[in-house]
């Protein structure tokens, strides 16, 4: 079955224009919103793609009726894909999962994306690892200074409640249980 899938951002668009081309494609069914192509709360757009089946193609006028980043198009594409289905753009003719060319097409963006992807976790490392050297810490803040940690160590060592240490810091018992912990481990 062909399913149209048409979309406008604001209440005050029209979907004309999207429906007729969808209907001269020839889909059988058509889901509509007006909701903005940023928004993952797309009820239509969820709705379409759980009735997918076997066989099924999904078209669209244009390409950012369906998503608004690469990452989210290709999300999608794997979701059309993993139901058996198929994918074609009515105004972009390379975006057509229908035809050997079009999977070709699809296939290198995934690529290109995956490639994407990696750059950005290698730099991503590549700056943690420099921030580090540099003496950045990550993480949470430390809840207690270096002079609470002290007097924390001290009552502990001298055998005050956990509770009560950590209501004299204002933190909560478990991190004065950690901090015993930790002292524990190096002893």
């Amino acid at each position: 079955m062909k399913i149209g899938y048409a979309r406008v951002s604001t209440l005050d668009q029209n979907l004309d224009l999207q429906l007729q081309a969808l209907k001269k494609a020839g889909c059988q069914k058509i889901f509509r919103e007006k909701v903005s192509g940023a928004s993952r709360q797309r009820p239509e757009f969820q709705l379409m793609l759980n009735q997918l089946r076997e066989g099924d193609t999904v078209i669209v006028w244009r390409l950012d009726r369906l998503a608004r980043s690469t990452r989210h198009l290709l999300e999608t594409m794997e979701t059309i894909r993993e139901a058996g289905a198929r994918f074609q753009s009515l105004s972009e003719p390379w975006a057509d999962t229908t035809t050997h060319a079009g999977k070709m097409i699809m296939t290198v963006f995934a690529g290109i994306a995956e490639f994407e992807r990696e750059l950005i976790l290698e730099r991503t490392q590549a700056g943690r690892i420099a921030a580090k050297t540099k003496g950045v810490r990550f993480g949470r803040p430390p809840k207690l200074n270096p002079e609470q940690l002290k007097l924390a160590q001290r009552l502990i060592e001298e055998g005050k409640a956990a509770h009560e240490i950590a209501d004299t810091f204002n933190v909560h018992v478990a991190t004065i249980y950690r901090l015993s912990a930790a002292m524990d481990s190096v002893i």
